[in-house]
């Protein structure tokens, strides 16, 4: 029955398409009063479902997620350009790299958000979106990761919630390079882009909520 329901929510958001270096988990932040603060429960995780314009305003309102930042990985061209990485020579995936409070939200809550938010069984593609930029992929920072992704993998292969298997790729974390700054923050900064407005604005409306219980205050409705 659960994986009913799974293939349910699968079902409601549909696949619509889009397009510094590694910070230690460690790294200070400021809080709200200004002061550096270093947090012990930071943690990183690197996805990479699409665009990433969709990724990042999606994240960004998980209640636990301090950070969000896009960028590329995985590719073999040092500090990219958007340019390049459209080019799809580069062999980096547009990703979102997330600093989050592994007090507040857990890795395995991020995979859950992860595999419902995308479709993990069109290789090099998110809806109108294609190439090996977009690629779906976990660059997993340790082993831990590594086994709660593999074993999320496995295990909805196995539930048959999709018609075809799932080519998520599961690689270990090399690279991380900040994306220009205008894709920062893209959907709060451009609601009325075209892209923005028929493609990002349903698909998070959705997600908010089906995961409305693990939202930040200021995204609650």
């Amino acid at each position: 029955m659960k994986y009913i329901v799974f293939f349910i929510v699968l079902a409601v958001f549909g696949i619509l398409g889009c397009q510094d270096k590694f910070t230690n988990a460690q790294s200070e932040i400021k809080n709200k009063d200004g002061d550096n603060e270093k947090m012990e429960n930071l943690q990183i995780a690197t996805f990479g479902s699409g665009c990433f314009w969709c990724t990042e305003a999606i994240f960004e309102r998980l209640n636990g997620v301090v950070k969000v930042k896009s960028g590329y990985s995985g590719g073999k061209v040092e500090d990219p350009t958007y340019e390049e990485v459209c080019t799809g020579t580069t062999g980096h995936a547009e990703v979102t790299q997330i600093t989050y409070d592994s007090s507040i939200i857990s890795f395995d809550e991020l995979l859950e958000v992860f595999w419902k938010t995308h479709d993990p069984t069109t290789l090099n593609r998110q809806g109108n979106d294609v190439g090996t930029q977009y690629r779906s992929v976990i660059f997993y920072h340790n082993q831990k990761q590594k086994e709660l992704a593999e074993k999320y993998k496995a295990e909805l292969d196995k539930s048959g919630a999709w018609d075809d298997p799932i080519v998520t790729e599961i690689s270990p974390f090399t690279n991380f390079y900040s994306a220009e700054n205008y894709h920062q923050d893209y959907f709060e900064n451009n609601p009325n882009q075209g892209y923005c407005a028929f493609v990002i604005a349903p698909k998070v409306e959705k997600f908010e909520k089906v995961f409305k219980n693990k939202l930040k205050k200021t995204q609650e409705h």
